[in-house]
């Protein structure tokens, strides 16, 4: 199951096209983070000044194109997964990094965030050159060495090898549905939690 909910109910909803990599991406890098449920993961990122999208999908594994129904059997290898498109002369790598280990999910949670289960679920950071990996590591040094999280963190320090998007159903989950159970009581307090943290990093200041 994808973000505690079964496939078929998923694929009922409406579909839609909302989301998506920009079409331009000059003067864009590009990171990439697993979190769990990537519905608020996406969200979160989204509401971050100076990313211009995130764009829920799956990496991590070994599968090509991956389906939703694929992922959540646990055979693929992937994870689901960000994949965040930024300015980086308005936002740094390393505010991505205290929001994904701070405010989008918590990384103390070994294959599991929540109500979800299952290593499609794990926490992952991927990095695309060494300079991203000694960041990092810092940065969980860091957040471990503040005492922040009871427990340490068991986020993943993976290279990048390949995103692959999600379905189209899945893309602004959060923002289009948002009388959704799961939604509601599990998303939406996710994404308050980062807002009330970084909320002097917002594109639309509460």
């Amino acid at each position: 199951m994808g973000c505690a909910q079964s496939s078929s109910d998923a694929q009922t909803v409406v579909r839609s096209t909302a989301g998506g990599a920009p079409t331009n991406l000059q003067g864009l890098a590009v990171a990439t983070f697993a979190g769990g449920c990537f519905w608020s993961c996406e969200e979160t990122f989204e509401e971050l000044r100076g990313v211009r999208a995130a764009v829920s999908g799956y990496s991590g594994g070994t599968v090509a194109k991956p389906s939703y129904e694929q992922v959540g059997s646990e055979n693929t290898g992937h994870a689901e997964s960000v994949q965040v498109y930024y300015d980086p002369k308005q936002v740094s790598y390393q505010t991505l990094l205290d929001v994904f280990f701070l405010g989008a999910h918590n990384p103390t949670e070994l294959n599991r965030q929540g109500p979800d289960v299952g290593p499609q679920y794990r926490s992952v950071a991927f990095y695309r050159t060494p300079k991203e990996k000694q960041e990092i590591e810092a940065t969980i040094k860091r957040v471990n060495a503040s005492g922040h999280y009871p427990d340490p963190i068991v986020t993943q320090v993976v290279a990048f090898r390949q995103f692959w998007p999600a379905e189209d159903y899945h893309q602004g989950f959060y923002r289009l549905h948002p009388d959704q159970g799961y939604i509601q009581h599990v998303s939406e307090p996710k994404v308050a939690k980062f807002q009330k943290a970084f909320k002097d990093k917002l594109k639309n200041p509460l």
